[in-house]
């Protein structure tokens, strides 16, 4: 985990929320200059910030609203750091809690080069990142629409399809299968919205691989050059890094894949694992999908899973293999 540690004259803390921010500014001394909530817009911000924008820093935790505040900073020539939300364990600490407090505590943890600090993700990319994990989400909806079908299957014990829904081509008489009125009323719904999913995903990619094309063309066709990743995976190992130059080492990278397990120690005892939550949930998916797909397609693979399923069990062999394709993106910089 790594700190911001520079040396300011101000310090700006802020508790952000949709309508309302708590703005709370310290000296180098630690007193208290600005305390007090303002409307969350740019120009209150601003205001509040006047007088000590010569020599200030602002933070803020790592929630959903951060974009424009760090957009404001950057075009105002302000430093932001943004702040690690599952890190800040100080300010959940206290017996009391509420906005004047936390917006203190932020400004604290700053002045005291004790913030914990998360990848302010840059504003060029930020949106195509976006648009990526809003295509996963529409590929979940529609994977649970294939998965009524087959459970509406099962649940009327009728004959298997015998062929993946999942194809278009492969569609067609899924209707009338169900011999039931009202079960073939349900199953024609869920076909007519997995069609338009497919539509909308198709749709979606072709965008985001013409922007991948446009932001780094040479980082995307090297990650499809790793055996196991393909198309989206490369997209979503691309958008969810962005600059692998921005870790010092192969471990830190895999900590933040969730590629590796924290060790909880104490007097020479391990007490298990700690942190699993910690990190980059979609580069855990990619790698978790990467292995899966090198084994499909790759007979040396196979071998190689075999051999450490034999010594740690399948599921650790796979969460290895995860590991291994892990190191080999981060000695190919992306």
């Amino acid at each position: 985990m790594r700190f911001y540690n520079h040396q300011h004259q101000y310090y700006c803390g802020i508790d952000r929320h949709v309508k309302t921010m708590y703005v709370c500014i310290l000296d180098a001394t630690g007193q208290v200059l600005v305390h007090r909530n303002v409307p969350s817009t740019p120009a209150a911000l601003l205001e509040s910030m006047a007088p000590y924008r010569d020599d200030l820093v602002v933070a803020a935790e790592c929630m959903f609203t951060w974009y424009w505040l760090a957009d404001v900073c950057a075009a105002e020539g302000i430093t932001f750091v943004l702040g690690h939300a599952l890190a800040m364990k100080a300010i959940h600490g206290g017996k009391a809690k509420n906005d004047k407090i936390d917006s203190h505590k932020i400004a604290g943890l700053l002045r005291g080069g004790l913030l914990p600090q998360a990848y302010v993700y840059p504003a060029g990319m930020r949106a195509t990142r976006d648009l990526l994990r809003r295509r996963l989400h529409l590929v979940r909806k529609r994977g649970q629409l294939l998965a009524h079908i087959q459970n509406t299957r099962a649940q009327y014990n009728l004959p298997e399809f015998g062929r993946r829904l999942a194809y278009p081509g492969n569609r067609d008489g899924v209707v009338e299968h169900f011999p039931d009125p009202s079960v073939r009323k349900s199953i024609e719904v869920d076909v007519v919205l997995i069609d338009q999913y497919d539509a909308l995903v198709t749709d979606l990619e072709l965008t985001i691989v013409r922007e991948a094309k446009r932001h780094d063309a040479d980082a995307f066709h090297r990650l499809r050059s790793v055996p196991g990743i393909g198309k989206v995976l490369a997209l979503t190992i691309l958008y969810e890094i962005h600059d692998i130059h921005r870790f010092d080492r192969v471990q830190e990278f895999a900590s933040y894949a969730r590629l590796v397990k924290c060790q909880k120690q104490s007097g020479g005892r391990t007490l298990g694992t700690s942190g699993a939550k910690m990190g980059n949930v979609h580069l855990k998916w990619a790698f978790s999908e990467a292995a899966v797909l090198f084994l499909r397609h790759t007979k040396d693979g196979k071998k190689l899973l075999t051999a450490m399923a034999k010594k740690h069990g399948k599921g650790k062999a796979l969460s290895i293999l995860a590991h291994k394709i892990g190191r080999a993106v981060m000695r190919r910089p992306v």
